[in-house]
């Protein structure tokens, strides 16, 4: 069993309600994002490939690219621009294309801080 991981980064503006309302919050402001996608599998025998780097990195550069310099509040079935939202919504556009998805992390590495989604069918 192999687990394969690719990086992206990207960077993008938001506004976010709170339950204890903070003005920076409420007004738009920026992060640099990082995301980390993993899939897991076999090994093809034929291919010698958990899964065609080739058309991973472009399911990863399409969903990079629906979410890099944008504002986050106008993005199609994102919610909140969580990082709880950010890594499902980027889940959501790879499940189709990369077999074997087991985990999208989104990071804010300025501030330390990173957040996982498993997918639903995760235990």
């Amino acid at each position: 069993m192999y687990e394969l991981s690719k990086q992206f980064r990207f960077d993008a503006a938001h506004t976010l309600s709170r339950v204890v309302e903070r003005e920076p919050s409420l007004r738009v402001h920026g992060h640099s994002y990082r995301a980390e996608v993993t899939v897991r599998g076999e090994m093809d025998p034929d291919t010698g490939m958990v899964i065609d780097l080739g058309l991973f990195m472009q399911a990863l550069e399409e969903a990079r690219d629906g979410l890099d310099h944008r504002f986050l509040d106008e993005v199609a079935d994102l919610g909140p621009a969580t990082m709880e939202n950010l890594s499902r919504w980027i889940w959501e556009k790879l499940a189709p294309v990369a077999t074997g998805l087991v985990r999208v992390t989104v990071y804010r590495d300025s501030g330390g801080e990173a957040c996982a989604y498993f997918g639903p069918n995760a235990h």
